[in-house]
């Protein structure tokens, strides 16, 4: 999907497309970190961006879909904390090197070698001791999960992820069960690819 084909999407829909609350991994990877800079590629309706914002971080969110980001500010204002928007193509987007302590990328889907254009900016753009964390459906997910995109050209993998983030050093790589409510009381299992990675000091 393009972003005019993500502009209508969230255009249509009610209410936001995703939730407001951010991701758990996300939240899980961030525990105990010192707020600081902090970068959202592909950060759709800002769910996470607008989280860590309220936790204090300095967050520069980034999308393609100019609806996302109108909906992300919105949200931020609600919620009321800054965030700075940017609506970019995160295939192209180049970030300062250097320059954050945290990179989040959270269920961004694309084929091979957009992926790892995309994690090389990541790497590059953090700091010494900065973070990256990237959370996206799992291949797994295919045959033993449930949503997320059936193409499995552009679900992750934990090796694939890690090999996009060479250079640094690997705090986390694995295939997660994330449970989705089924809206009867009940719930099934989402299988997700967590990855954590930090840049050496020194």
């Amino acid at each position: 999907m393009d972003s005019s084909d993500w502009d209508t999407r969230y255009a249509n829909a009610p209410g936001l497309v995703w939730s407001a609350e951010p991701n758990r991994f996300v939240v899980e990877s961030v525990a105990g970190l010192t707020p600081g800079s902090a970068l959202d590629l592909a950060a759709g309706e800002g769910r996470n961006a607008v989280w860590l914002a309220g936790q204090g971080w300095r967050v520069t969110a980034v999308d393609f879909s100019p609806v996302a980001v109108e909906r992300g500010r919105e949200l931020a204002a609600r919620r009321g904390v800054p965030v700075e928007w940017r609506v970019a193509d995160v295939t192209g987007y180049r970030p300062v090197p250097g320059s954050y302590d945290l990179v989040v990328i959270s269920y961004l889907h694309l084929p091979a070698e957009d992926l790892a254009r995309v994690l090389g900016a990541a790497r590059n753009a953090l700091r010494p001791g900065g973070r990256v964390v990237v959370v996206g459906h799992d291949r797994t997910n295919l045959g033993g999960g449930t949503g997320g995109p059936q193409d499995p050209a552009i679900l992750l993998t934990p090796e694939a992820v890690v090999d996009g983030l060479a250079g640094l050093r690997i705090q986390r790589a694995e295939t997660a069960r994330r449970p989705v409510d089924t809206g009867d009381g009940g719930t099934v299992d989402a299988l997700d690819t967590v990855v954590v990675a930090a840049r050496p000091v020194g």
